[in-house]
């Protein structure tokens, strides 16, 4: 079951809170709606990595665990705030574009490289069960997906 919080009046913020699972397509389609149409596919690919982790690695896929998604839009910068109710998440490496080379036989490392290349800022609180996403529209250089 998907729930969505109203907006409150004057507040730029939307929340969705979903049981764990890997069906994401409605959910994906919502936290986009307010994205143009051009960057769907880049940010797409950003927030499901981030939402199937919090699904699938912090809560477990455990469906009486919830994944939490706050949204903001101020002026040009979009944040997206996942948050789950799993046990925390301490990042491989603080891996930066320019130097991440991918294991071998590992995908550890992958889900950073690629939200650190689709968003401006990624930002886990201290406790790894909560992930900061942002993009600001005006950095946005050409779509990395077609």
């Amino acid at each position: 079951m998907i729930t969505i919080s109203p907006r409150p009046v004057g507040r730029n913020c939307s929340t969705i809170s979903f049981a764990s699972t890997l069906y994401l397509c409605p959910i994906l389609d919502l936290l986009l709606a307010e994205v143009p149409a051009k960057w769907h596919a880049e940010l797409r690919l950003g927030l499901q990595e981030a939402l199937v982790n919090a699904a699938k690695h912090g809560n477990k896929l455990d469906p009486g665990k919830v994944v939490i998604v706050r949204f903001f839009l101020v002026s040009e910068f979009y944040w997206w705030e996942i948050v789950d109710q799993g046990c925390g998440f301490t990042p491989d490496c603080n891996c930066d574009r320019s130097d991440y080379l991918p294991p071998d036989t590992s995908e550890n490392g992958r889900g950073t490289y690629l939200l650190k290349t689709i968003f401006d800022q990624v930002h886990w609180n201290e406790e790894g069960t909560e992930l900061r996403l942002c993009k600001q529209m005006s950095r946005f250089r050409f779509p990395l997906v077609n």
